[in-house]
């Protein structure tokens, strides 16, 4: 099993600057190499996230760190219900090692497993939905999430075999370079990762204290692009870009990173990350 290492932690740590004393929200927390970075800097965290399987890293850390540390257990688009303001909020988005090489979790390929792919462990799975899905939905999820070519003849070929592991799905797959994407379209779907994302950056302007930050670690052009777009209306007067600007945008972009040669040698999980963030004005 491969270490989990967090991606762009100095990055992130350098974007949020001094922690000490403060609060962070880390809307997913994982493992818990984020919480755990936050915690030894100075901060108090509180950190969410829905799969059931973190919970023996939560105990961890708090039995370590004790009342700086709060774990809800709950889908981080529910964050938006807290009644509580942060000085930071950071999410590292995609699928955690822990999960991918899990084979029981039936997101990777590289090893035979029952298709499942969900990350909260409850509602239906993967197999589920391949019977509820028409065709024309599973080849518009392909195109839509993975970008994937022969879409309409891979959802033909789901719907005829309705495939019960991830190697009779990855058999139904003739060209190499779309097994990966259609098992990121299938994953994305199921877990509605998109409306999870969605959902979430829209409760951040209320939980964030005047100065502080949201940092968002994405891993594939799909998140990279809400995440993206939305920092971009959020530092983006509203109004006629003909006319005068007579509003502040109530955020500030912070300068965008990605890895370094060095980081991804040491961990290739983190050669397609992003590290975008905005810092809240007024």
């Amino acid at each position: 099993m491969i270490k989990h290492i967090p991606v762009l932690l100095d990055s992130v740590l350098d974007a949020l600057g001094d922690i000490r004393g403060r609060r962070v929200l880390d809307a997913t927390f994982g493992a818990g190499g984020y919480t755990r970075a936050f915690l030894n800097a100075g901060a108090s965290v509180v950190a969410f996230d829905r799969d059931p399987n973190v919970l023996d890293d939560v105990n961890l850390v708090k039995n370590e760190f004790k009342k700086k540390f709060e774990f809800i257990a709950r889908p981080f688009s529910t964050i938006g219900e807290l009644n509580d303001v942060f000085d930071a909020i950071v999410f590292d988005l995609g699928i955690s090692s822990m999960q991918i090489d899990n084979p029981e979790r039936g997101f990777s390929f590289r090893t035979d497993a029952p298709l499942d792919m969900r990350m909260s462990c409850n509602g239906p799975t993967i197999c589920d939905m391949f019977e509820q899905w028409s065709e024309s939905d599973i080849a518009k999820i392909l195109r839509e999430y993975g970008d994937v070519k022969p879409a309409t003849a891979i959802a033909k070929a789901i719907k005829k075999t309705m495939p019960k592991t991830t190697f009779e799905l990855r058999g139904l797959i003739h060209n190499p370079n779309d097994v990966a994407p259609t098992f990121q379209a299938m994953r994305i779907a199921l877990n509605d990762e998109m409306g999870e994302l969605h959902r979430a950056l829209n409760a951040v302007p209320k939980l964030l204290n005047v100065g502080g930050k949201c940092i968002c670690v994405t891993f594939h052009s799909l998140e990279d692009r809400i995440v993206k777009n939305t920092f971009r209306d959020w530092t983006t007067s509203p109004g006629d870009p003909r006319m005068p600007q007579t509003t502040i945008p109530q955020f500030e972009l912070l300068r965008a990173r990605t890895p370094g040669r060095q980081e991804i040698e040491q961990n290739s999980r983190a050669r397609s990350a992003h590290m975008r963030g905005v810092v809240k004005s007024y």
